[in-house]
């Protein structure tokens, strides 16, 4: 008489698929609604949170599933992959952010100026819903910064304003960097004192003038006076930029400053919600001054 062994069904295999597919599910359309649609970034990270449960769960449950195929070869190794696979992406996202956070200072507002940082033309506004943080950058958040960045530093090249700005724009194209405010732009126009022409060139240079006027106070100085970390004679540029796969917001502020034969390029990068921005804000200030350092490339100062 032949006896037929039937081998036993792996329920843990089962539910472990239904729970990843749903975690994977709920992950993937959070994010698509994040970078395409409305969602905002509270509630996103909320939807990742629970979609990082069930793929818990799933693993769980996978694990088992394979540990009963190891023991009694009970059906269900194929359901146990692919919930590992189904969970992997969430799992990850999550655990990529955990490490950011416990290695990354906690600061969410970084500058190549520590001591006087460019001002906002605007100050951005964003509800912060369950993501509260500190109204305002303390000096303690700028210690932090400059001991978790030292190498994060403004540039100084020896080129004329106009130049540079035209760099600036060109890497800010390149950056995906949406302007929203402009200030000073007018102060980027090229010299052109060829085109200049004094109609009293050939006049008596012994001759008094009719008209003498009285010199006004220079309107750097007051504007400079009244508000910190700027002048008149600044370019200063604000806009917005995402992250390319979650789109994060982050928005970000460029000054140019003359001064004397060199210009002078700072940055700003602040993350729109939450207290900590997990290292990518001095990633894209980092990796923004490079891209302006190839394209004024040769022009370069200390």
């Amino acid at each position: 008489m032949m006896v037929r062994y039937e081998r036993p069904y792996s329920f843990a295999a089962h539910w472990a698929r239904r729970f990843a597919r749903v975690s994977f599910l709920l992950f993937a359309l959070s994010l698509l609604a994040h970078r395409f649609g409305p969602l905002t970034t509270p509630h996103f990270l909320a939807l990742v949170g629970l979609a990082g449960a069930f793929a818990l769960l799933g693993v769980l449950f996978a694990v088992v599933g394979l540990a009963r195929l190891w023991q009694v070869a009970a059906i269900g190794g194929l359901a146990s992959a692919a919930a590992l696979v189904y969970a992997a992406p969430t799992l990850g996202f999550i655990g990529y952010g955990v490490v950011q956070y416990l290695t990354r200072p906690e600061i969410y507002d970084v500058s190549t100026d520590t001591v006087t940082p460019p001002p906002w033309l605007k100050v951005p506004q964003a509800e912060e819903s369950w993501l509260k943080r500190k109204a305002a950058v303390t000096p303690q958040d700028r210690e932090a910064q400059i001991l978790a960045y030292p190498a994060l530093t403004g540039r100084r090249y020896d080129g004329a304003l106009d130049r540079v700005y035209q760099g600036v724009r060109n890497v800010i194209e390149q950056s995906r960097v949406g302007i929203t405010e402009e200030l000073g732009v007018e102060n980027a126009r090229a010299d052109l004192e060829d085109l200049a022409v004094r109609p009293n060139a050939g006049a008596d240079t012994n001759a008094e003038p009719e008209n003498v006027p009285v010199p006004a106070a220079r309107p750097e100085m007051a504007l400079e006076g009244a508000i910190a970390g700027r002048r008149a004679s600044d370019v200063v540029l604000q806009g917005e930029w995402r992250t390319l796969i979650a789109g994060f917001r982050f928005d970000v502020l460029i000054r140019l400053r003359e001064e004397a034969e060199t210009t002078f390029v700072d940055l700003r990068v602040a993350s729109r919600y939450g207290p900590h921005d997990l290292g990518m804000g001095a990633a894209f200030a980092d990796q923004f001054l490079r891209a302006l350092d190839a394209e004024l490339l040769g022009i370069a100062g200390d």
